[in-house]
């Protein structure tokens, strides 16, 4: 069977899917990042997966960068890729088509003319002859390039003048850098609305929903990312394309669906990683994943055994992701010895003159300096290995199936680093297994629960116990105790120096955090050995 691979499943894709056709293709597909159909197999990240499938493939995109590049990638992985003539084209036998070009209907092509690769000559187009047309150039239609011109390569020819696209109204768009987002990944001429959504605080969060054959449907979530927090924009985006787009693979080869168990990003029209505004700012997108939830705290215990067993798959599918290739974004975001230092620093200079009111809290953090170090001081040894971890394993980063109501796929990822288990295992018990919130101001009602600590256990070590090494799978009871000794003190310390980096709603507002995590790290030393036996009793 003649079959092709189309990466780019938009208006110019499925003109091509019509042109094959009638060139004898008995079988066209696509791969595209963003459109869903029954001819959409795969995502164009996945093209290499297909290659023993579909041996000849090429790019049909509008965007002269991209189809350029995915031309070029196609080519370096081994497909055939053919340029592609419509029966009504007019194309000289001395002319010479490069690979993975187009030539469209009653285009024109003269003597002599040579058209390198990845271009596209459009409907009624004319190129005479003796021209070159570089590599990733757009022939508009109806245009004319007369003889023995030379168009660059990635040039557009626009058709007749050049006629600049209006924009329409989007409902819920008023905001102009919104509304260059939207179109900058390629929404803007089918977008239905666009509304606020999510619960976080750190982002600016859109729900972009088009049209669909049951009416709109949400579709994409669209993100301003918060550059206050996130210094480096350019870093996190590779990070989470990198860790995202392995990830596709694993689920693949685990029988999985790539589709719902991982974000799916998408790239700009132009093929970026992100979409900075006029202020300078990052926006970023990701498909959204129906028929799932999250919860905002722990309301059963079932859904603390699963966000163990999810973190645990989590760091199994990415055992042999180079950890390395990472970039790390916050510098020291888990070294318990620098947050000490700036403790330090920041109960030295007092600048509130706060210290007098939180001394119990201050001797807390004092007597347990040499805690501090005993996570790092094993990882700058070589006991303990970096891996890829999340860095904010709370319940509410999971999205869970709707129906099942299993552990389905992790969600916030701008903290992907390089780090260790025991930080991201940590951090989770820290989270799910307190009684109470973390702002809770009677520490009555505050407590470390010991059998959720034992369910999450039980959850993770299922998943990575062949996974993590032995002195791994000893440092997680250190992991509860200094992620959340660490988180204390991080509280403490933006007390002292008058709230600059938590959002607080009252002057005392991180002190009585601070109070809390020392209410549990206080709880998880009084059953510290427990807490040890039972990561021992799940490890057989």
């Amino acid at each position: 069977m003649k079959s092709l691979l189309i990466l780019g499943a938009g208006g110019f894709g499925h003109m091509i899917q019509e042109t094959a056709r009638l060139l004898g293709y008995e079988k066209a597909v696509f791969l595209d990042d963003a459109v869903k159909g029954p001819d959409v197999v795969g995502k164009c990240c996945d093209y290499e997966s297909f290659l023993q499938q579909y041996d000849t493939a090429v790019a049909a995109l509008g965007d002269n960068n991209m189809r350029l590049h995915w031309t070029e990638k196609l080519m370096e992985a081994g497909y055939h890729v053919p340029a592609i003539i419509h029966p009504s084209a007019v194309v000289s036998p001395s002319a010479s088509i490069g690979n993975g070009s187009f030539i469209m209907q009653r285009a024109v092509v003269n003597t002599h003319t040579i058209v390198e690769h990845g271009v596209l000559i459009n409907s009624g187009a004319v190129v005479d002859h003796d021209s070159h047309i570089g590599c990733g150039a757009h022939i508009g239609l109806g245009s004319v390039v007369k003889a023995n011109c030379s168009i660059a390569p990635k040039v557009k020819v626009e058709a007749g003048e050049v006629i600049f696209s209006t924009r329409r109204k989007i409902d819920g768009v008023e905001d102009r850098n919104l509304e260059d987002a939207i179109y900058a990944f390629g929404f803007g001429n089918r977008c239905s609305y666009v509304k606020p959504f999510g619960a976080g605080h750190i982002n600016e969060t859109y729900a972009v929903y088009m049209p669909g054959e049951g009416g709109d449907e949400l579709a994409y979530v669209l993100q301003r990312v918060n550059s206050n927090v996130f210094k480096d924009p350019a870093g996190v985006m590779d990070n989470i394309f990198g860790v995202t787009e392995y990830l596709r693979n694993v689920i693949r080869r685990e029988g999985g669906d790539p589709d719902r168990e991982t974000l799916s990003y998408i790239k700009t029209k132009s093929g970026c990683n992100y979409f900075e505004d006029s202020e300078g700012e990052p926006w970023r997108c990701y498909n959204f994943i129906p028929d799932s939830v999250c919860y905002q705290l722990v309301e059963e215990p079932e859904q603390f055994y699963q966000s163990g067993s999810s973190f645990g798959h989590f760091l199994k599918q990415l055992s042999d992701y180079p950890a390395s290739k990472l970039n790390e974004t916050i510098p020291d975001f888990h070294n318990t010895i620098r947050r000490f230092e700036a403790f330090q620093v920041a109960l030295k200079r007092d600048l509130k003159n706060r210290a007098d009111s939180c001394r119990p809290e201050i001797d807390f953090v004092l007597a347990r300096e040499k805690d501090c170090g005993v996570l790092v001081h094993q990882q700058d040894e070589g006991i303990l290995p970096l891996r890829v971890t999340h860095n904010d394993t709370k319940l509410n980063n999971i999205l869970f199936d709707e129906k099942t109501g299993k552990g389905l796929c992790i969600i916030d990822l701008d903290t992907i680093m390089p780090g260790l288990a025991a930080n991201d295992f940590g951090d989770s018990i820290r989270f799910g297994a307190a009684t109470a919130e973390e702002d809770e101001p009677n520490l009555d009602l505050m407590h470390f629960d010991i059998s959720l600590y034992e369910l999450y256990v039980k959850g993770y070590l299922e998943e990575t116990k062949d996974v993590l090494t032995e002195a791994e799978i000893g440092s997680l009871p250190w992991g509860a105790r200094l992620m959340t000794l660490e988180c204390g003190i991080r509280f403490l310390t933006d007390y002292l120096q008058g709230d600059t980096y938590f959002k607080t709603d009252y002057p005392e507002h991180n002190l009585i955090r601070a109070r809390t995590q020392f209410r549990l790290v206080d709880e998880m030393e009084q059953q510290f050995e427990r807490m040890q036996e039972i990561v021992q009793k799940y490890t057989k």
